[in-house]
């Protein structure tokens, strides 16, 4: 499956895997300090289902509105509320029923379960989907930032009758000219953080997983879809580009063009601090134009 877009990635795994095994180590004295409840997730609610624990919280009410945080495989609830362009928690709970969690294994976060090698996007699109079931929540609106960005055309895949209507901000996305930066990065990083953690999770496991989500034939456009996926969208999307190495303009308005019921935002909008508040006034008319379809 890996072929010609997989041997770059190929030629790095050796490398990476004992920086990760070295970096895991000089790591370990820490564990107590990185096994802290982080900053703005303490007062949450869990959601377990078997071996996936889903730590959570909401505020406001209204209309479901899922907020996806960014940060990567260390997509938090903090990262939400402290490195956000914009906090969707403060900016939508006046008006909807916002709901945010940690994403599964993220190290700064309270989630957890298995690494799923077979079908990485989607164990985290069942734990998502999983959340709104636990919450009795059938149909629901949803913002995602950054790796948020793939999950929520991955939800449009899997569940289109659910989702009302999304926005997709700074998603991440395949740059042809660093193909192998998100594997680069977590190897290096989210990698020897987890495994730091998880004494049953090796970095040979954490390579693998990597390589099934990034890497591959994924190793192209939003990594969870393909472009089939997104032309055949029929939900309202708003995407909002960034141009940043994990987050590609080209592909972000690839997608856009492709999706048949599709919105683009201004950009840039997050070079200057003066410009977001109008990106979020974008955000909010485009929620409340598509909200009528009641959950």
């Amino acid at each position: 499956m890996l072929g010609n877009k997989g041997e770059p990635m190929d030629r790095k795994r050796r490398a990476l895997l004992s920086t990760g095994v070295a970096a895991a180590a000089a790591a370990a004295a820490p564990r107590a300090f990185a096994q802290a409840a982080p900053a703005g997730g303490a007062a949450g609610q869990v959601y377990q289902k078997g071996n996936v624990r889903i730590h959570y919280q909401e505020a406001g009410s209204g209309i479901p509105l899922l907020i996806i945080p960014g940060g990567g495989q260390n997509s938090t609830i903090a990262w939400a509320v402290q490195n956000a362009p914009f906090n969707a928690i403060d900016e939508f709970k006046g008006e909807y029923r916002c709901i945010t969690a940690d994403l599964r294994n993220a190290p700064s976060g309270q989630s957890m379960g298995p690494l799923e090698i077979d079908r990485p996007w989607d164990s985290y699109t069942d734990d998502h989907l999983g959340l709104m079931d636990h919450l009795g929540i059938k149909r629901f609106m949803v913002l995602g930032f950054c790796i948020g960005g793939p999950f929520i055309w991955n939800l449009l895949k899997r569940a289109p009758d659910r989702v009302i209507a999304a926005v997709v901000s700074q998603p991440v996305g395949f740059r042809k000219e660093m193909p192998t930066l998100a594997y680069d990065n977590y190897m290096k990083g989210w990698g020897p953080q987890l495994t730091n953690q998880r004494s049953e999770i090796t970095m040979d496991t954490i390579d693998r997983f990597l390589q099934s989500m990034y890497g591959g034939g994924r190793a192209d456009f939003v990594f969870s879809v393909s472009r089939d996926d997104v032309r055949a969208c029929k939900t309202p999307v708003l995407v909002m580009p960034d141009d940043s190495p994990p987050h590609p303009y080209v592909i972000a308005i690839e997608s856009a063009m492709l999706a048949q019921m599709s919105e683009v935002g201004m950009y840039p909008w997050k070079d200057t601090k003066d410009k977001i508040p109008v990106a979020v006034r974008q955000v909010r008319t485009f929620l409340r134009a598509h909200r009528t379809a009641k959950a």
